[in-house]
């Protein structure tokens, strides 16, 4: 799979493994700062030791962090995020059986309550320094392919000027950008 293709996250297994508060700390932990082991990330987290290697290896079983062996020694296990599509999408209810919406509705909850509280960090980073914070809020009409359309453009946009942590200049920043949209008139 190319790096710009996107992936439908739907398997269920794979979707429930990454719908669960601490192992979604931990790969945000180590897409931002880079490679760390169970123990660093439990004295980040505040959790033991074990509970961070079993989240670790869980998502290492749905292929979302790998191992890095040639630093990692005895007991000690270092850990990376696994190359992977950047473009991760999520199925539309109707594409899971019923069983298996609840795990969706999840990921939506834990993601939604990341995102509070990034809102509320976002006055006092614009306040710190305008240049790498930015916001901005509207109200477009759109048709349902139009909509399509802008959604995919807006990917596109992301990708173009992202990049890898390994690849990005020595410049770049980790930064947290969101896009969500809702129907207006149904207030």
């Amino acid at each position: 799979m190319k790096d710009d293709e996107s992936f439908l996250l739907d398997d269920p297994a794979r979707l429930k493994a990454l719908a669960h508060p601490m192992r979604r700390l931990m790969l945000r932990h180590l897409n931002v700062h880079g490679p760390a082991t169970s123990t660093t990330l439990g004295e980040l987290l505040g959790a033991k030791t074990g509970t961070t290697s079993y989240h670790l290896r869980q998502l290492e079983k749905y292929g979302f962090i790998e191992e890095i062996p040639e630093r990692s020694t005895g007991r000690e296990r270092w850990w990376r995020k696994a190359k992977g599509p950047r473009d991760m999408r999520l199925p539309t209810p109707d594409q899971l059986a019923p069983e298996d919406r609840p795990v969706l509705a999840e990921f939506h909850r834990i993601g939604m309550d990341e995102d509070r509280v990034l809102f509320e960090r976002f006055p006092e980073a614009y306040r710190r320094d305008p240049d790498w914070a930015k916001g901005s809020r509207g109200l477009g009409r759109m048709t349902k392919a139009e909509f399509q359309e802008f959604f995919d453009a807006y990917i596109a946009l992301l990708m173009k000027y992202s990049h890898r942590a390994e690849d990005a200049p020595p410049d770049a920043r980790p930064l947290h950008i969101r896009l969500f949209a809702l129907p207006a008139d149904e207030d």
